[in-house]
C-alpha cells in the first residue's frame, strides 16, 4: 500500500513536478488520469508550485521558525519539520512539502461528511494529503494521517486542477478532509480561493485545532465547516489525541462569529467519553455558547487503529446521547454509524414534521422548498443552495 521513498528523491520529484499514483485505501478510490499541468495560484512564493512557503509563521534570529498555524506553536530548527511531519525549516524558510501532492481522493455524497444542512443530496470532490497536527488513538485513515508525504503514494493535483476536475466529474463541492486539512493549509485556501472564483464551493472537515488569524482568513472562501470534538474533557484531548480542548471551543466560537455555517460531530466512544454527565454538559454548551441551531451528530466509535480493546458503542448509548441533546434544547441531533434511525433525518423546530428523511448517506425524501418547512414555513437553519 506504500511507496516509500527518501526525502531528497521526494524533493527532487516535486522540484521536477512529477504526479505518481494515489493510495487507495479503504472506503477512498484510485484517481482518474493526471491533468495537464497549469499554472500554480498565484499566491506561490516559490519557483517551485509544490514546495510552497507555508502561510503564517515566524522567523527567528538563530535560523529556527515558530510556525503560528495551529495551536501547537512548533519551534522548528533548520533541516527539521513540525510535528504534523508536512512542513520543513528549509534555510530559515518554512515550506509546506504535501502541497498539491494528494494521496487520497473520492466523490463522496456531503452527508459522508457528514453536513446534513449543506445542500443535501449533493456529491463533493474530497481529497487529502498527507498530515496531522492530532495523532487520535482511534484515527480511520491513520494511514495518511500519521504518515509524512515522502511516504506514501501521491499524485500531483494544482488547485486550478482540482477545481477542473471537480466539475469535470459532475460536482460543485470540494471537501477538505480524511487527514486534518489544517496542515494542509495553504493547499486548502488556495482551492477554496480558486473556486470561489469559478462557483466551486468549499468545505472543510476538520478537528479545529487552528489558531484564530488563520481560521477567519480561511472562512472567507470557505461556504461551511464540520468540526470533530471529541470530548468535553480536556484528560481526553490529551491522553487519546494529543490535543487540547480550549483550542476547538475557541475555534467553533470563531466560527460562530464568522457567521460561516458549521456542524458538530462527537465520536461516542465507550467508558471515555459516553458518560451522561459529560455528554449533557457538552449539550447545555453548544446550545448556551452556539445557538439550538447548530447541528450536533453523535456518532458509533468503531476500534480502530490503537484503539482496538475497547467494543463498538452500543446503540443504547447513541441513542441516550440523542435523546439528552433533544432534551437539552438543542433543535438540529443527530445519529451516525447507526442505521437505520429516527435520529438520522430531519426534523422541522417548529412542527416536528419530518422534513429530510434519511437512511444512511441515502435521502429518501425532503420537505424542505427554499429552506422552509412545506407544512408550516418554519424557516430551517442551513445552506439549503449552491451560492
Amino acid at each position: 500500500m506504500y511507496q516509500r521513498c527518501p526525502r531528497r528523491q521526494f524533493l527532487k520529484m516535486s522540484t521536477a513536478c512529477a504526479g505518481g499514483a494515489f493510495l487507495a485505501l479503504s472506503g477512498l478510490r484510485a484517481g482518474g488520469s493526471l491533468l495537464p499541468d497549469v499554472q500554480a495560484a498565484d499566491s506561490s512564493t516559490s519557483a517551485n508550485p509544490l514546495l510552497k512557503e507555508v502561510m503564517y509563521y515566524q522567523k527567528l534570529p538563530d535560523g529556527s521558525v515558530k510556525c503560528e498555524i495551529c495551536p501547537k506553536y512548533c519551534l522548528v530548527r533548520e533541516g527539521s519539520r513540525g510535528y504534523c511531519g508536512n512542513k520543513e525549516n528549509q534555510a530559515g524558510y518554512y515550506y509546506n512539502l504535501a502541497y498539491s501532492w494528494v494521496c487520497a481522493r473520492n466523490l463522496d455524497p456531503i452527508e459522508k461528511k457528514p453536513l446534513f444542512h449543506y445542500r443535501p443530496g449533493e456529491k463533493a470532490m474530497s481529497l487529502a494529503t498527507a498530515g496531522c497536527n492530532f495523532e487520535c488513538k482511534y484515527c480511520q485513515n491513520w494511514q495518511i494521517s500519521q504518515a509524512k508525504p515522502e511516504a506514501l503514494k501521491n499524485k500531483m493535483l494544482l488547485p486550478d486542477q482540482v477545481i477542473r476536475l471537480t466539475r469535470n466529474e459532475g460536482s460543485s463541492i470540494v471537501a477538505l478532509t480524511y487527514s486534518e486539512p489544517v496542515v494542509f493549509y495553504e493547499y486548502m485556501y488556495d482551492i477554496a480561493r480558486v473556486g470561489r472564483k469559478q462557483g466551486i464551493e468549499s468545505v472543510m472537515v476538520s478537528n479545529g485545532f487552528i489558531n484564530e488569524k488563520p481560521l477567519i482568513e480561511l472562512c472567507r472562501y470557505l461556504r461551511a465547516v464540520k468540526i470533530d470534538l471529541k470530548s468535553f474533557s480536556d484528560r481526553f484531548y490529551r491522553e487519546y489525541c494529543n490535543g487540547r480542548l480550549q483550542p476547538v471551543l475557541d475555534t467553533l466560537v470563531t466560527l460562530k462569529k464568522t457567521g460561516i455555517w458549521f456542524e458538530i460531530v462527537v465520536l461516542v466512544i465507550p467508558t471515555l467519553n459516553d458518560s451522561p454527565e459529560e455528554l449533557k454538559e457538552l449539550c447545555i454548551w453548544v446550545k448556551e455558547t452556539l445557538g439550538p441551531d447548530v447541528p450536533l451528530h453523535f456518532s458509533r466509535f468503531h476500534p480502530q487503529y490503537k484503539l482496538t480493546t475497547l467494543p463498538p458503542t452500543p446503540v443504547k448509548t447513541i441513542q441516550t446521547a440523542w435523546e439528552i441533546g433533544r432534551s437539552a434544547g438543542l433543535n438540529y441531533v443527530y445519529t451516525g454509524n447507526v442505521t437505520p434511525h429516527p435520529g438520522e433525518s430531519t426534523y422541522c423546530s417548529k412542527c416536528h414534521k419530518v422534513l429530510i428523511k434519511r437512511i444512511g448517506y441515502l435521502i429518501k425524501e425532503n420537505n424542505l422548498i427554499k429552506g422552509q418547512c412545506k407544512y408550516c414555513q418554519q424557516a430551517i437553519a442551513g445552506v439549503w443552495e449552491k451560492e
